[in-house]
């Protein structure tokens, strides 16, 4: 699984460029530790949000403003803090609009300092109709587009596509673009065409509509009221055993997302688009009991309110008419009949919603129900992350399970004109006995796969992982995959031979967008070094290599996890990849870009024609972490260029260089020349920047863009980028 950098790729250098250092940027203040919600047997703490009727938050109150009851007792209020939304400041400049439009800026990633939302917004195709689910992804794409933010950070997540579809929470627009693509209609979930099911006649219904010539012939003559009440009910059970089935399928994709989302700090919101479900079945003679649904929404709020996640649901139906429609075939006309379908579809809408309604209310949030105005809720949503931290020192019984099970809270504000949203309450029984209960005696291998399935990166063993896109004539499409692993975070034992010996397993897969794996590489490895190599290991760390194809385009997540075998510890990074596709000709794609650092002796040597000495590609396009002082050498190709009558390409490239979203450096563009390339379909290309003394620390991003002067049309531009690391 080993693979070699090309020495092609790096064969064709720019001229040495210098870059001026940005201008430093102030520090931001760090988010507290506090702003969470927190249940001990000494502290409770609670977050409350208090509005004005048109939803605005009302600051500058004080303790005794607010009233605690826990199971209708009072209790003392021991302290108070606002947390305001816009505590981490106001959005940051964007990029200037210079920038080509054809050519956007790389994804600026969100340090975790400079988070000021954190939303997963879940899709429940699970219930969702045709039209519910049209609207949904109309929304969400709006969204995305205008109503994300510079420190937010998002999930899109469909409650049908199981734990490999969650993503790592980011800022990237285009993983959560592709996310988007997937939000469609659920053919095998409960949801139909529209928001209600059309009304259809049972079996015993049509036989004897059908006339009593028909109903001889068939010996059903005599079909009483009551059998066809009987027929109902069992189809009615039927259906609610369905679509509890479904529910329960819902609550427990919500429940681990929370469980998740209980890793990030500070408050958390999940925005659900959903077409409800039922908490208690609608009849009594159902083959599941809906209380099966009910205990599972009780697990979930508890656990939400324990993780600091807050519940917003959105039912896309919108204003809904509960009249009949032309979809309906309607056999029975009589007043009676008619009178109770129209109640069951105005009880089906209540009921469902109502589901949506306790979710939200129950932790914190509320629901936007019997609104066409989606946006508009989801606008609603983003204004309503300012809150006061309340906290209470609970009675001795609070955690007495031989007493209650389930401890109810209840807020009151002295103030007539606020509306006031907070936790129901929680079972009793503290955080740190529910994290004795959580599976810690995982073996090596499931905490790989754990890590794996976790939307979230895991840094037990720091890893830095680069894919790097590359075509070859062959083999087609393919990723060049290198992990740095942090040497230092290893188990080394030394051995009676005096050799150092440490086991890891490591996997490695490759998932589309749909959450599915289209390829997986994993196996144990025992690591025996002597004293000399042991030393350069724990000081500069290992390279793991390999090649996995890519057998079709599109949006790929890479993930790999890696498990130290003696000790348990886990680390798991993951890269998103837009994989272009090789049959469309003339629109040029460009592969991953490949590093080495250089001293600015080496460089020199470089320039004269002299042998490269000291610069390792693997490791510096793996750990992409340099010193200030030096010169980066990057490396790339492009791909199904254009080419003229002469069958020659004409490309031309430019180099741009970004922190923290702004670019600070952009460099001229000049054409590829291609002469002495063989193969015109994948011309080499490169060049060189001074990463100058004076340059701030910290994150950068490298950005190529490259435009097809022969391709006239709007995918003559193609970009690629990299991020990498300035340090002392």
């Amino acid at each position: 699984m080993s693979i070699v950098l090309a020495a092609g790729v790096l064969s064709s250098l720019g001229q040495t460029r210098t870059i001026p250092s940005p201008t430093p940027t102030p520090t931001p203040t760090p988010i507290e530790d506090d702003d969470v919600v927190k249940i001990s047997t000494t502290l409770i703490q609670l977050d409350v949000t208090v509005t004005d009727k048109k939803g605005k938050p009302i600051t500058g109150l004080k303790a005794e403003d607010f009233t605690i009851f826990e199971n209708g007792r009072e209790q003392r209020v021991s302290g108070l803090s606002f947390i305001s939304a816009d505590r981490a400041g106001g959005q940051r400049e964007q990029t200037p609009k210079t920038v080509d439009p054809l050519a956007p800026p790389p994804v600026n990633q969100v340090r975790p300092d400079l988070v000021r939302r954190t939303m997963a917004l879940v899709v429940d195709d699970l219930s969702l109709s045709f039209e519910s689910a049209y609207h949904t992804r109309r929304a969400l794409k709006r969204f995305v587009d205008e109503q994300m933010q510079d420190g937010d950070l998002v999930a899109i997540v469909r409650t049908s596509a199981g734990v490999g579809a969650l993503q790592q929470f980011t800022s990237d627009r285009r993983i959560l673009d592709a996310a988007i693509e997937r939000v469609r209609w659920n053919p095998l979930g409960s949801g139909g065409i529209s928001a209600f099911a059309p009304i259809t006649p049972t079996m015993l219904e049509q036989a004897r509509s059908a006339g009593d010539s028909e109903a001889d012939e068939n010996g059903l003559r005599g079909i009483t009221d009551s059998e066809v009440a009987a027929e109902k009910a069992f189809l009615a059970g039927f259906e609610d055993f369905r679509s509890s089935t479904f529910a329960t399928g819902t609550l427990g994709a919500l429940r681990f997302i929370v469980e998740g989302m209980g890793e990030l700090p500070g408050r958390k919101s999940v925005i659900l688009f959903s077409d409800g479900f039922r908490m208690m079945s609608s009849n009594p003679q159902e083959l599941a009991g809906g209380g099966s649904v009910l205990e599972f929404m009780r697990r979930l709020v508890d656990m939400a309110n324990r993780a600091s996640v807050v519940f917003y649901t959105i039912d896309p139906r919108g204003l809904v008419v509960t009249g009949f429609s032309a979809a309906d075939d309607i056999v029975d006309t009589s007043a009676t009949a008619l009178n109770q379908m129209l109640s069951d579809r105005s009880d089906e809408l209540f009921e469902t919603q109502a589901g949506l309604r306790t979710l939200a209310k129950e932790t914190g949030g509320f629901a936007v129900v019997n609104s066409n105005d989606i946006a508009g809720g989801i606008r609603r949503v983003l204004e309503d992350q300012s809150y006061y931290l309340l906290a209470y020192e609970p009675v001795d019984d609070t955690f007495d399970v031989s007493k209650l099970r389930y401890n109810r809270i209840e807020i009151k504000l002295k103030r007539p004109d606020a509306v006031v949203r907070y936790r129901s309450g929680f079972f009793n029984v503290a955080d740190e006995e529910v994290e004795k209960t959580l599976p810690t005696s995982l073996t090596p291998q499931q905490r790989v796969s754990r890590a794996l399935m976790s939307p979230f990166s895991v840094n037990e063993i720091e890893l830095g992982l680069n894919a790097l896109y590359a075509n070859d004539e062959a083999y087609g499409n393919y990723l060049r995959t290198l992990l740095h692993i942090n040497g230092k975070n290893l188990s080394f034992t030394k051995e009676a031979d005096g050799k150092w010996m440490t086991r890891v397993g490591i996997i490695a897969v490759n998932m589309d967008a749909n959450g599915a794996v289209v390829e997986e590489n994993g196996k144990s490895y025992t690591i025996t070094l002597p004293d000399q190599l042991y030393d350069k290991v724990v000081s500069e760390g290992l390279i793991y290599q390999l090649t996995i194809p890519v057998k079709k385009p599109g949006a790929y997540q890479m993930r790999v996890a890696i498990v130290d075998e003696r000790t348990g510890k886990v680390g798991a990074a993951s890269q998103f990849l837009q994989i272009p596709d090789p049959k469309k000709k003339d629109r040029p794609a460009v592969s991953g870009i490949v590093l080495q650092n250089h001293s600015i002796a080496g460089w020199e040597n470089i320039e004269k024609g002299s042998t490269q000495a000291g610069a390792d590609p693997t490791r510096d396009t793996s750990l992409r972490r340099f010193g200030r002082g030096t010169v980066l050498q990057y490396g790339y190709e492009v791909y199904q260029a254009a080419l003229d009558k002469a069958r020659k390409p004409s490309i031309n490239t430019r180099v741009r260089l970004f922190r923290d979203g702004q670019l600070v450096f952009e460099g001229e563009p000049r054409l590829i020349d291609v002469s002495g390339q063989a193969d015109v379909r994948r011309i080499k290309s490169g060049g060189a920047i001074s990463l100058a003394e004076q340059m701030e620390l910290g994150e950068y991003v490298l950005q190529i863009v490259v435009k097809d002067e022969i391709a006239k049309n709007k995918y003559a531009t193609a970009t690629q980028f990299v991020q990498f690391e300035v340090v002392e």
